[in-house]
């Protein structure tokens, strides 16, 4: 089987996939470059650097709405996403903004679906996302989203928490956003020497105050986990101070 290799980053896969077309290759597997490889594949590391405008390039050629579908589908934690990713867009060159009512091609529908659910993702994370604030006078939350979704909060928080420093951390994949109220700057776990969170004692008092008010203003007899459930899904509890004492 011919694997095809890549740097980490979409734009490198967006250079490796315009070269394929380009030379009209079909891969049986694109994968990135710390791929652990065996004596059956072939492997082809082309090493290639992203060409200038690559990205406005693909824009001119399928639309904005394509590039960002497959931009949700490189940051979820999908097998082979790299191969739906060359098949939609090779798709793509040829129907253009029409792609996505092509829903016959298995590759536009699993592209769709899968964009669809890192979309939804997003919106949930924005919503259940908690922070604290630490006695270094900034705000840190956690989480543990199934796919890369770090860089869509950061910008998300901060336009709404401009005048804030705040610190989201994804436990999961060992990666820090930070933000000065000037830059966001994405850092790996590793790049930092230690990190100690302690809160403010007020913050904690808060957090008691919130589980109580969360607590008073339940109507016991009109309680139904199941409709919560479908409206605040259990893998995001771990991290709400409202539902901490019921895992």
């Amino acid at each position: 089987m011919k694997i095809y290799l890549y740097k980490e980053g979409l734009l490198n896969l967006l250079e490796l996939i315009t070269f394929l077309l380009e030379t009209n290759r079909k891969p049986d597997f694109i994968k990135e470059e710390n791929y652990e490889t065996n004596l059956l594949d072939e492997v082809i590391d082309l090493q290639r650097n992203p060409r200038k405008n690559l990205w406005k390039n693909w824009e001119k050629n399928i639309g904005k709405k394509a590039l960002k579908t497959i931009l949700y589908v490189y940051i979820s934690e999908t097998k082979e996403k790299e191969l739906i990713i060359y098949y939609f867009l090779k798709n793509a060159l040829k129907y253009k903004e029409n792609i996505f009512y092509i829903r016959n091609l298995k590759c536009v529908n699993k592209t769709i679906q899968i964009s669809e659910r890192v979309r939804h993702e997003i919106h949930k994370q924005k919503g259940f996302l908690r922070f604290k604030e630490t006695k270094n006078h900034f705000l840190y939350g956690e989480i543990e989203p199934e796919s890369n979704i770090l860089y869509f909060l950061a910008k998300h928080f901060k336009e709404r928490l401009k005048e804030e420093h705040f610190l989201i951390h994804d436990k999961k994949r060992h990666l820090l956003c930070v933000y000065d109220t000037v830059n966001v700057y994405l850092i790996k776990e590793e790049e930092v020497k230690k990190l100690e969170i302690e809160y403010e004692k007020e913050e904690l008092d808060i957090e008691d105050l919130w589980k109580t008010f969360f607590q008073t203003i339940a109507i016991e007899e009109r309680k139904n986990e199941r409709c919560q459930k479908s409206f605040m899904p259990k893998k995001y509890w771990k991290y709400m101070i409202e539902m901490e004492d019921k895992l």
